[in-house]
């Protein structure tokens, strides 16, 4: 079968070369995006006097025809036309005749792939960041009920000071909302038309590329033909920040796989989200949390993948871009369902706050407590506070209890000070209260963090319509 482009070739093309140049196998997800940009381009070409309004019209109508076509799964994609872009051109000509040959005027399958993947990565970008809001609201959710609720909190995976467990969560939050930033970022920075720039230099007709660009929903037009044409940067920003967001994924399902076991009990996993042994019937794996730290390094396999690919590229188009695809479909999957399950994943588990209490009286976390004491009541230097309450911890690890179960009396003969009150100063709700300060893990400042993440939630909310495609 003669290619669209074969006019100069005296051969066709092998079998083998056309598995091995094809993409149509896996970009064939692109013809919405292809369609939606050939009419805007037969509109544009109506305007500037290449087509008569009957062409412009059988033009839609085929478009409309094939369209529906593809909806109900009757249409082939074959694998001779090589990409999306040709299947449907070649699907329009065998339609509508000599009219279908018109639409490629003034455009190449190099700025209308261009188009095609930059829309699909665009309208991903809306749909990852929708998707992510969802998240920071159900984990809000779960924070408000908690911030009552005494933990460890860990540094080094030791325990460290008393916080409350909704304090943890808008910690997830924080991370989250840098993801979602992340994101609107790389959409305003990369919402430009590339249509209209041809192969590599543009066009000698007057294309009309402000027109597109408003009809498609884009900021403007992109500035530099050549340019455009090569780049795929707007594929990198997806591919880095669905790395970035499925690392922060990935701490939050280690969490969850450590508070999990019986060593922690923090919380249990539903059933529905959990799996068990093919030898071992007591077993209740956590192999959800441990797929989504296995999906981040899949996710970084492709940024380093197409990194790799565009590294070495001269100036404009180069047939290797075709490999920009596969790894960014792979990791928006990926990131779609992730964040769907992760979040049934935390509404579905049960809390133990018996547990985290318990566990919080264990590893002396309080003893920060009794070296501010120290330093605000008997004036000491804050080296000297810490030297002192060392003594004390040793002293509670001989005697095998808590720092926070010694008697006054104990604490006064070590010290050699009177420290009147010093209890309960070291009491766990005491001492997790006491972090007041802006950011810190009291529950009234808590209740702050997740009233100021709320409100930003709902603003990015009442926007999000503006930036969809």
């Amino acid at each position: 079968m003669a290619k669209l482009w074969g006019g100069r070739f005296a051969q066709e093309s092998s079998n083998l070369l056309d598995n091995f140049n094809a993409s149509i196998v896996f970009d064939k997800q692109l013809w919405e995006y292809d369609i939606k940009g050939s009419k805007i381009h037969a509109k544009m070409l109506l305007s500037i006097g290449v087509l008569e309004k009957s062409e412009y019209e059988l033009i839609i109508k085929g478009l409309e025809s094939i369209s529906e076509q593809i909806q109900k799964g009757q249409f082939e994609f074959k694998i001779v036309d090589e990409d999306i872009h040709m299947s449907i051109e070649s699907a329009l000509i065998a339609l509508i005749g000599e009219s279908g040959k018109k639409l490629h005027t003034a455009r190449s399958r190099n700025d209308q792939v261009a188009l095609d993947f930059r829309m699909y990565v665009l309208d991903y970008n809306c749909k990852i960041r929708v998707k992510i809001l969802d998240l920071i609201d159900t984990i809000l959710f779960l924070a408000k009920k908690n911030t009552d609720t005494i933990m460890p909190g860990m540094t080094h995976l030791q325990h460290a000071q008393p916080i409350n467990f909704g304090f943890h969560l808008v910690a997830w939050c924080a991370s989250l909302k840098r993801d979602y930033q992340r994101f609107f970022d790389s959409f305003e920075r990369n919402n430009f038309l590339p249509l209209g720039v041809g192969a590599l230099a543009g066009t000698p007709y007057k294309n009309d590329r402000d027109m597109m660009a408003k009809e498609l929903g884009f900021k403007a037009p992109t500035l530099n033909a050549m340019d455009t044409v090569s780049e795929r940067d707007f594929a990198l920003d997806m591919l880095y920040d669905i790395s970035m967001l499925l690392m922060h994924i990935s701490r939050i399902a280690e969490e969850l796989v450590l508070w999990s076991s019986y060593e922690f009990k923090f919380i249990a996993l539903s059933d529905a989200y959990s799996t068990g042994s093919s030898i071992m019937p007591q077993k209740k794996n956590p192999d959800v949390p441990e797929l989504l730290r296995g999906k981040s390094g899949r996710a970084f396999g492709n940024l380093m993948g197409l990194l790799t690919v565009m590294k070495g590229l001269p100036l404009a188009y180069n047939k290797d871009t075709q490999e920009d695809k596969e790894g960014v479909f792979d990791s928006v999957k990926t990131t779609m369902i992730s964040l769907d399950i992760l979040k049934e994943v935390l509404l579905t588990m049960k809390i133990y706050p018996e547990n985290m209490l318990k566990m919080a009286k264990i590893g002396h976390l309080t003893a920060t407590d009794l070296a501010d004491f120290l330093v605000r009541k008997k004036n000491l230097p804050f080296r000297e506070a810490h030297r002192i309450t060392g003594e004390v911890v040793a002293f509670a690890e001989k005697k095998g209890v808590d720092i926070s179960e010694l008697d006054e009396e104990e604490i006064f003969q070590i010290t050699s000070l009177e420290l009147v009150g010093i209890k309960k100063v070291l009491d766990t709700r005491a001492s997790m209260n006491a972090r007041d300060s802006l950011g810190g893990t009291s529950t009234g400042r808590t209740e702050e963090q997740i009233n100021i993440l709320e409100k930003w939630i709902n603003e990015e909310k009442n926007g999000q319509a503006k930036t969809n495609h």
